[in-house]
């Protein structure tokens, strides 16, 4: 009896051990882990999915940017053509009707005129000679200027002592108009070449010099004490603070300046050059050739715009934080 019972004790302990399945667990329900490999697999799934997606939004987002690039830009060149179209008909209507409101178009060549006196002066190699002396005046006297008018204007404006040397002598000369330098350059320098970069020089000089001084100035002193307090020295501080914080101004003063340096190369040009844009058109107006004036004009017009479209894609290139920050600020 008693071995009996003890053999019924152990089926009861049996059927309660762990291998056995639980009585109240539903048949639909597994226990068990999930395999590794399918897994990893579903992952991998995943990351594919993600990654041609994440390719394709780049990839439309990339489309996106470039058609809105090309629409910006033929915009801008559709507004150009407009612009300088709308002038070229207001000049064709005042010279084909000859008006005479007070403003007389009676001896002004029509756009016809200065575009046969185009092809003609193309014929010879004399008017674009011309133009590659006026162009090699202007950059020469143009970068002494920006070299000097940047270097002395970043001393200026960063210590005191040369702004008291320095200023008072320059103030004197600021206000004596290039033009007027004509005579005084012929005797003091040895070539009128030399003469006409010199007064191509002084114009650009000071608008540079100026807007490179309020640049200076103009800079937040909290950065140059956050410099400071980061164990930069002064020729670092200048270099890495002062020149890029200053950048803006400087390149107003450029844009400035090169206008100014045009103004006084074709006047020194008409007054003591023997070639030259200026001296092209003073020619012109002393044979009393109104086609090649208009012709003058419009080179000298053309010349100007590519100098300051240079200086303005220089700019964007130097400080293209600048171009960036201002991109949607434009309405």
């Amino acid at each position: 009896m008693r071995a009996a019972s003890l053999l019924d004790a152990s089926h009861d302990r049996m059927a309660y051990l762990p291998n056995t399945p639980n009585p109240l667990a539903r048949p639909a329900e597994s226990l068990d882990a999930p395999d590794a490999s399918t897994t990893v697999a579903s992952l991998d799934r995943v990351k594919s999915q993600a990654a041609s997606e994440s390719g394709a939004g780049a990839e439309t987002t990339g489309m996106a940017l470039l058609v809105a690039f090309v629409r910006a830009r033929l915009t801008g060149w559709i507004m150009a053509v407009i612009s300088i179209g709308s002038v070229l008909l207001a000049w064709h209507l005042a010279t084909h009707y000859r008006l005479d409101f007070y403003v007389r178009f009676g001896n002004i060549p029509s756009p016809g005129d200065v575009f046969e006196k185009v092809i003609e002066v193309n014929q010879s190699t004399t008017f674009v000679t011309n133009i590659g002396i006026s162009v090699r005046r202007i950059l020469y006297g143009f970068a002494i200027a920006g070299v000097l008018g940047i270097g002395l204007g970043l001393l200026i404006g960063r210590y005191r002592w040369f702004r008291q040397i320095s200023m008072p002598a320059l103030e004197v000369f600021r206000p004596i108009p290039a033009i007027a330098w004509v005579p005084m350059s012929i005797m003091l320098w040895p070539s009128n070449e030399v003469s006409i970069v010199f007064i191509t020089f002084l114009g650009a000089f000071f608008p540079i010099l100026l807007n490179s001084i309020h640049g200076v100035e103009a800079i937040d002193p909290v950065l140059l004490r956050a410099a400071r307090s980061l164990g930069a020295r002064e020729h670092t501080l200048l270099f890495e603070v002062v020149l890029p914080a200053a950048l803006p101004h400087i390149f107003t003063g450029l844009a400035v300046g090169m206008g100014v340096a045009w103004v006084s190369l074709i006047a020194a040009e008409m007054i003591s050059g023997q070639f030259g844009i200026g001296y092209f058109t003073w020619e012109a107006y002393s044979l009393i050739s109104y086609p090649e004036i208009a012709l003058g004009m419009i080179t000298i017009g053309i010349l100007g715009l590519l100098c300051s479209s240079a200086i303005r894609l220089t700019s964007r290139l130097a400080m293209p934080w600048q171009a960036s920050a201002s991109q949607g600020e434009r309405s």
